[in-house]
């Protein structure tokens, strides 16, 4: 049971993100606007979190609305801040660019104010997932007691800043999470999801600890020194690709929230290019190259646990 004094600095932490997340509105909003263009894409259904995306339909807004919708955006930290048919396990994003004209002032009140926050949110996850000391298993059932309703994914994303680009582009990247783990390793996972006491629909508690101790006896079973990896498909993810000419340089960026831009027009900068954020469509996706993969085979399709062989 985490200790009074980390719930006590868990709500403080909070409690000041969300008075600089207030703040940070009235802050752009302040600037003069160069160009704005945000892209809300469908939520995710309750029940669906798990389910194949193969297209995703995109609506635009720009300028003087699309500032408005991606300054509210950063704010939307709490499941009742989205559509009540829509998943609460699922992370909302909203890609896009807010390009404001700086002076030098403002761009170092802007600095100042979104790294706070971002130290906020890293302070934030780290109270949650290392000082409470407790399995991922039992962490949703802390943070909703003290923060009911929190979205951790909204809550832990830091927000982006960039400074003079000459074009910002936005895109659509499809990856895989591949993680190298011992036998023991995966014991241990496993052991904290059976201690963690919670039941997984549409599995009873005790249905999900067999269940559970199955996977525990099929790990249990193979030599301690196989080879194991976990191989899991992450789901199409909003990018943003911005260019420096001066620099010649290209910067890949993941987009779950508007980029906040500023143009040191006094400097020398101009508007940045902002490109659209096409419909995504699996089929007319063509990797350039996929490198051959390692003989594998499935062990728990739950975990997309795969053994070497």
């Amino acid at each position: 049971m985490p200790s009074l004094d980390l719930t006590q600095r868990l709500n403080a932490c909070f409690n000041t993100l969300q008075l600089r997340l207030e703040a940070l509105g009235p802050l752009l909003g302040g600037f003069r606007l160069l160009a704005a263009r945000v892209f809300t894409l469908p939520e995710v259904e309750k029940g669906q979190e798990q389910a194949e995306i193969t297209t995703l339909e995109v609506q635009q807004q720009v300028g003087k609305t699309a500032l408005a919708t991606g300054l509210a955006h950063y704010q939307r930290l709490f499941i009742y801040h989205q559509k009540s048919d829509s998943s609460s396990k699922a992370a909302i994003r909203l890609p896009g660019a807010l390009c404001f004209a700086v002076h030098d002032d403002q761009y170092a009140s802007a600095l100042a104010l979104v790294g706070e926050i971002n130290d906020l949110k890293a302070q934030l996850a780290q109270l949650i997932t290392v000082e409470s000391q407790l399995p991922p298993e039992q962490r949703f059932d802390f943070v909703h007691r003290h923060l009911r309703g929190l979205k951790t994914l909204s809550a832990y994303r830091g927000l982006q800043v960039i400074t003079d680009p000459d074009s910002v582009r936005f895109g659509w990247a499809n990856k895989q999470v591949i993680k190298n783990l011992t036998r023991r390793e995966v014991l241990t996972m496993l052991q904290k999801s059976l201690q963690g006491g919670r039941a997984v629909p549409p599995y009873t508690r005790e249905q999900w600890r067999e269940r559970v101790r199955d996977e525990i006896n099929q790990v249990s079973k193979l030599p301690p020194d196989t080879p194991l990896k976990i191989k899991r498909p992450v789901k199409v993810q909003p990018i943003a690709r911005v260019w420096y000419q001066t620099r010649q340089k290209q910067v890949q960026y993941a987009c779950p929230s508007p980029l906040i831009v500023l143009c040191r027009t006094q400097q020398g900068a101009t508007v940045p290019a902002l490109g659209e954020l096409l419909n995504y469509d699996r089929r007319t996706i063509r990797p350039k190259h996929v490198p051959a993969a390692l003989p594998a085979h499935l062990l728990i399709e739950r975990l997309h646990l795969y053994v070497a062989t």
